[in-house]
Order: structure tokens, then sequence, then C-alpha cells
């Protein structure tokens, strides 16, 4: 298990210059003011959030920074994927600069993926660069989105495609958000935890087949090692290859089939981002068996693990009858990860062995997609 995180737990991503500490805890935002301080050019802020989390820590963290004497104006946003995108972005500056904000000005990102991603990436732009700070509130944002400095919004093209590498100032993880959450969202969240088992770690799998089913219930010692050991994985591989040139993409385990998927959901709230993992992550590894490359029991094994917790490892009441392979196929051609006109995948020789590829049967890719939908 992790270190006693009755207290904090500090990690560095060390990036130079560019590096900074994720702060995983109980609390945090409560305390985010202290915690905020040395990092900020001057005590100002613009806290970006979501509806959905404006009443459960909004207020807590408008506190704190008032008791640390740092000036503050909030911007709430609608919740959902779909707050990703152009119009969403232009709002937002213009809520940013209408602030009144200067360079020395910090934006923080209070909430999960969609609020890191937009506030992250409209610090990118604005004024050409504005420092940030993230306070990840769900699962997936504390273990995954939140660490690494992938910014941006979704087009009609596809998920991400239009954003930029802007590294934040601080991550505070704060532990307690997590008791708040739905269980589907905690779901979500937890098949970007597995992620980093499959993709080179055996032996942290085997740890969420044990202990999975007990985080998702509650049990916060679970939670801490998961939230910690994420991010001290994603830490370590974005501290090799910042702009993902080359071992990062392996922290894109079944994200080409998920992104897929999500576009062809209008990125809408049938299929959540994690829930698109899931199904991606047991994709990849059908596809890799289908090539000789592992043992299909690895892939039985992970579905089994996925709907042990409760989570999607099919399409089963999300695709409808345009979903089709050729359809998926074309979203994937689209994806960020092409590379002179190939499609990049992320496949494995068995759990805990993923590696990077375009060297891919495409058969092989259309028989999975064909029985999918």
């Amino acid at each position: 298990m992790s270190p006693d995180m009755s207290s904090p737990v500090d990690l560095e991503l060390d990036l130079g210059d560019r590096g900074y500490h994720i702060v995983i805890g109980d609390g945090l935002i409560a305390r985010a003011g202290e915690h905020m301080g040395p990092y900020l050019a001057q005590p100002r802020v613009v806290v970006v959030t979501d509806r959905n989390v404006e009443s459960c820590a909004l207020p807590a963290l408008l506190d704190s920074l008032s008791a640390a004497d740092i000036s503050h104006h909030a911007i709430v946003l609608p919740p959902g994927e779909q707050t990703k995108d152009f119009s969403h972005l232009q709002e937002l500056a213009d809520k940013i600069l209408a602030a009144g904000i200067d360079r020395k000005t910090t934006l923080v990102a209070l909430g999960g993926g969609v609020v890191g991603d937009i506030t992250g990436f409209a610090a990118a732009i604005t004024l050409r660069g504005l420092d940030f700070i993230q306070i990840p509130t769900t699962l997936l944002a504390q273990v995954d989105s939140s660490v690494g400095g992938k910014t941006g919004i979704n087009v009609s093209h596809g998920k991400n495609l239009i954003g930029a590498f802007h590294q934040p100032r601080l991550v505070l993880a704060d532990l307690s958000v997590l008791e708040s959450l739905p269980r589907r969202e905690l779901l979500a969240g937890y098949a970007e935890v597995v992620k980093y088992g499959l993709i080179n770690d055996a032996e942290f799998f085997a740890w969420c087949e044990d202990n999975g089913a007990a985080l998702i219930e509650g049990n916060q010692d679970a939670r801490r090692h998961a939230v910690h050991h994420s991010c001290a994985a994603k830490a370590a591989i974005v501290a090799d290859d910042e702009r993902e040139t080359g071992v990062r993409a392996l922290l894109n385990m079944g994200h080409t089939f998920g992104h897929a998927l999500e576009a062809q959901a209008g990125y809408d709230e049938r299929l959540m981002h994690g829930e698109a993992v899931a199904i991606g992550s047991v994709m990849a590894f059908e596809v890799s068996a289908r090539m000789g490359l592992c043992d299909s029991s690895d892939t039985e094994r992970i579905r089994r693990h996925f709907e042990a917790v409760g989570l999607p490892t099919n399409l089963a009441g999300i695709a409808e009858p345009s979903w089709t392979p050729e359809r998926l196929i074309g979203h994937m051609t689209k994806d960020k990860k092409v590379d002179a006109g190939a499609i990049k995948f992320v496949l494995a020789r068995g759990i805990g062995e993923a590696f990077i590829t375009a060297d891919v049967d495409m058969d092989a890719v259309a028989a999975v997609l064909t029985e999918a939908c």
C-alpha cells in the first residue's frame, strides 16, 4: 500500500522549470489558500468551476482564499463534455478578461476533466499564457487529466483536437470530495486507474482485482493508494516524455477506440469518457489476441474485472444502427494520434506489457468493432 496519508503526500513531477507538485490528501480544498499562496505571482485568482461542483466545493475554496488574503473571482460553466467546445471557450475567455485580469493572475480549475481541460487551454491562450492550478474533484481528474499538462476542447472532427500542452503550477487532489461523487462518476474514473496496471504494471492490476470493489464502495485506504499510485505512475511517464513523442502514448490505452465511441455518441450522457476507456481497453486486448500478441485469457480477465465493479465492456444499450465499423474507423482516422496517415494503437503482449504501434491488422480491428456494434 501507499505511505501513510493521514497527512498530505507531496509528489513532484520533474520538468525542470515547468515542474510542479501534486499534493494528495483529505480536506485540501478547505486549506487551498495556504497551499496555493507560494505559487501565485500575485495574490489574485480566477476560479473556474461548473454547476455540479459549485454547491459542494466552491464555497469552501473561496473561504480558504479569503482566509489567505487572496483576491478571487468565480466563473461557473455548464457541466458535461459538451462544454468543451469553441463557444464555451470563447465565453470563458470573455469572462476571464472581463474580470480585469493581468498576466500575473492565476486561473484555478475546480472540477473534473472538462473543467480542467478547458480552463487549462484558456490559461494557455489568454494574454499569451497565464499560470493555472488544478484542483480536480473527480477520481478521473485526480488520477489522470489533472496531471501532465494536456489541455483542450473537442470539435466535430474528434475529441481534444484543439489544445495545447500547458503545465499547471500545482495540483491539489482532495480525496474528501470523492465521497460525494455519484457511483457512475467513480466508476468512470476507476477505468483510468486500471489503465496503469494494463500498460506496464501487472502487479497493480492484480491489486485492482483485489481492491477495486472496495475502492468504489468507499474504502478510503484503497482510494488513497489508487490516487497516489496513479499520479506517481503518470508523473514518471510525463517527466520522461512531456509532449507524447514516445512512451507517454502508452497512457492512451483504450483511448483510440474510446475516443471513436465518444465521437459517435456525440459526447452525450450515454457514454462517459471513463466508460469508453473501459470498453476501448477490452477492444485493444481483443485485437491483440486476434493478432496473436496475447492470450485471450488476458482479455477475459480484464472483462471480468470491469464487469465485476460495474463498468461496461460492450456497447449494449449504447450503439444504434448508425454505429458501423466503417464510421468508427473513420473517427479513428481523425484522431490526433494518427501519424502519416496510419492510426496508432496501444496494444499488448499481456497485462502490463503494452506497446505502441501503427502496424495493426485492420481486419482484426473491423472484426472487433463488428461484434461490438
